[in-house]
C-alpha cells in the first residue's frame, strides 16, 4: 500500500512492497510514463524505491527540483546526511554506493569546501582550448566515420556516439586514446548500478589513479595536471574523484545527447526540413532533445537536513531525494503544449541547477554538435535505414539509452585528414580489392601526426553539401 500523502517512505510502519521500484521492469520500458503516473497519483513529490528497501522521494514538478537544486541549506548534496546509510541500512556492497556514497569532490559539498572544489575544477575545465577540443572532436570523428563509411551502413550507437565521448575525454584528461575502449565500458556498467558496478568503478579509479600519479611527475597541458597545481590545493584523492566525476557524467550524458540528437534529426520531419530549409541551426536541436529527452531522466541526490515540507509532502531529516530532471521537464505546470519547439530556450532542468549545476555542459555540447556536424557532413545522404518503430531503448534508474541506430548511405572513401572533404563523393561502384592486413594492423589508419596541426574544416552546414553532391550527380 503506497504511504499517504504526509508519511515518508523512510519512516513508514509498512513495508515498501507497495512502493514504485526505479530498479523494476516498469521503468525500465517506460520511464516517462512511470513519471506521469506517479504525478498523477501523488502529484509534484512522489515516494519511490531503490531496490527493496531503500526508500527515496522522487521529484517531478519543475519548480520543486529548482527548489531543492537551489536550496543547499535545507536540501544537502552531502550524502552524510543519508538516514539509512548512518542507521547502517545500506549494505557495503550496494551497487547504489558508486553513485550516491559520500567522496571528497564537489557534488558532495556545501558550502566553503564546495567552493573550494569547485573552483579547481571550474578554473581548470576553463582552461580548456575551445577551439583545440572542437580540433579533436573532428579529428575523432573523422576517424571514426573512415571505420564504416566505405560500406554503406553503420550503426552509429555502439560505433559512434557511445565511442567519441570517451576519446574527446581521455584528450582533455591527458589520457592515451587506447584507454577509451575500456573505460567506455565501466563507466556504463556502474552508473547503471549493475550487480558489477563496484568492480567496474574500481577499475575506473585505479586507471585515474594511475594518471594522476604520473601527472604529478610529468605534468602536460591537461585537466589532470590543471586540478593538480591549482591554488585549491587539492589532495590526490581529490583530483582523483573529480577526474572521476569528469568521466561519468561526461561520458554518459554526451552519449545519450548525441544518440538522442541524431534520432531526431533522422526521424522528425519537422526538424529534417527545418534543418534543411535553414531555419533551424543544429544547437537549436540539441537544446530541444535536452527539453524532451534529457541525458539523464533522474539525478542522485539530495539529502533532507532537517524535517521540512515539499510538494505537499512531509520530508524527514537524512531523506533521500532523486532529481527529476525528465519529468520535471515536462511538467504541465511550465508546458502545458509539449508540442511547441522549445530550441534557443536553455531553461530546461537538463543539466540541473543551483550551485550544483553541470560545470561542463559546454563541452558536452560542443561534442554533440560539432561531431554530428562533422558526421553530416560526411555523409550528407544519411538516413534510417529500419522503421522507426523498431527503435529499443533501455532505462536504468538514472537514463534511458537508444540500443541501436542503424542508418544507411552511398558508401564513400575514407577521408585521409581531416580537411579532405573528397569523402563527401560517392565510391566508385567497384570498389578496389582492399590489402591483407596483419592480426594488429589498424586498417584505414589516419596521419595522426599530420592531422593534429590541422585547423578545423570550414562548418559547411551538411544540407548545403548534400545540395552540391546532388547538384554534382545530375549534371
Amino acid at each position: 500500500m503506497t504511504p499517504p500523502p504526509d508519511q515518508c517512505p523512510a519512516h513508514a510502519q509498512s513495508p515498501l512492497a507497495g512502493v514504485v521500484d526505479l530498479f523494476g521492469s516498469e521503468n525500465e520500458k517506460d520511464p516517462m510514463g512511470l513519471y506521469e503516473r506517479l504525478r498523477t497519483e501523488h502529484g509534484p513529490v512522489a515516494p519511490v524505491r531503490l531496490g527493496d528497501d531503500v526508500p527515496a522521494w522522487l521529484l517531478l514538478g519543475y519548480r520543486e527540483n529548482l527548489e531543492v537544486a537551489r536550496t543547499p541549506s535545507r536540501f544537502s548534496r552531502d550524502s552524510r546526511y543519508w538516514s539509512a546509510w548512518a542507521e547502517g541500512r545500506i549494505p557495503d556492497d550496494s551497487p547504489l554506493l558508486p553513485v550516491v556514497g559520500w567522496q571528497p569532490m564537489c557534488t558532495f559539498a556545501d558550502g566553503d569546501e564546495h567552493e573550494r572544489l569547485r573552483a579547481a575544477l571550474t578554473d581548470s575545465m576553463n582552461r580548456v582550448d575551445r577551439r583545440g577540443i572542437r580540433r579533436h572532436i573532428t579529428r575523432f570523428t573523422h576517424r571514426l566515420v573512415n571505420e564504416f563509411c566505405a560500406e554503406g551502413q553503420a550503426e552509429l550507437v555502439t560505433g559512434f556516439a557511445q565511442r567519441l565521448p570517451m576519446l574527446v575525454l581521455t584528450q582533455v584528461l591527458g589520457m592515451p586514446d587506447e584507454y577509451g575502449p575500456r573505460l567506455v565500458e565501466a563507466t556504463r556498467d556502474l552508473m547503471k548500478g549493475s550487480d558489477t558496478a563496484l568492480r567496474s568503478d574500481r577499475y575506473v579509479t585505479d586507471t585515474l589513479r594511475h594518471l594522476v600519479e604520473r601527472k604529478r611527475a610529468e605534468p602536460g597541458e591537461d585537466l589532470a595536471s590543471w586540478l593538480l597545481g591549482h591554488p585549491s590545493e587539492l589532495t590526490e584523492e581529490e583530483v582523483v574523484q573529480h577526474l572521476r566525476l569528469v568521466l561519468l557524467t561526461g561520458n554518459e550524458t554526451t552519449t545519450n545527447l548525441m544518440a538522442n540528437t541524431l534520432r531526431m534529426v533522422l526521424t522528425d520531419p519537422r526538424f529534417r526540413a527545418s534543418l534543411a530549409g535553414g531555419h533551424m541551426t543544429l544547437p537549436d536541436v540539441i537544446e530541444h532533445v535536452l527539453w524532451n529527452e534529457p541525458p539523464l531522466t533522474v539525478v542522485p541526490g539530495r539529502w533532507a537536513t532537517g524535517d521540512t515540507e515539499l510538494g505537499g509532502r512531509r520530508i524527514k531529516a537524512g531523506d533521500m531525494l532523486l532529481l527529476g530532471l525528465a519529468a520535471g521537464n515536462v511538467d504541465p505546470a511550465i508546458r502545458p503544449d509539449l508540442g511547441a519547439p522549445m530550441y534557443g530556450n536553455r531553461s530546461h532542468l537538463s543539466f540541473s541547477g543551483g550551485p550544483h549545476e553541470c560545470p561542463g555542459q559546454d563541452i558536452g555540447r560542443a561534442i554533440a554538435d560539432t561531431a554530428i556536424d562533422t558526421l553530416l557532413l560526411r555523409l550528407p545522404d544519411l538516413r534510417l535505414d529500419v522503421p522507426e518503430t523498431e527503435l529499443n531503448w533501455v532505462a536504468s534508474w538514472i537514463s534511458r539509452h537508444l540500443v541501436a541506430l542503424p542508418v544507411a548511405f552511398m558508401p564513400r572513401r575514407p577521408a585521409t585528414d581531416p580537411v579532405d572533404t573528397s569523402g563527401l563523393l560517392p565510391a566508385p561502384r567497384t570498389r578496389p580489392a582492399r590489402a591483407v592486413l596483419a592480426d594488429d594492423e589498424e586498417a584505414l589508419p589516419v596521419d595522426e601526426a599530420a592531422t593534429a596541426a590541422m585547423p578545423p574544416p570550414a562548418r559547411v552546414p551538411w544540407w548545403t553539401a548534400l545540395w552540391r553532391w546532388l547538384r554534382g550527380t545530375a549534371s
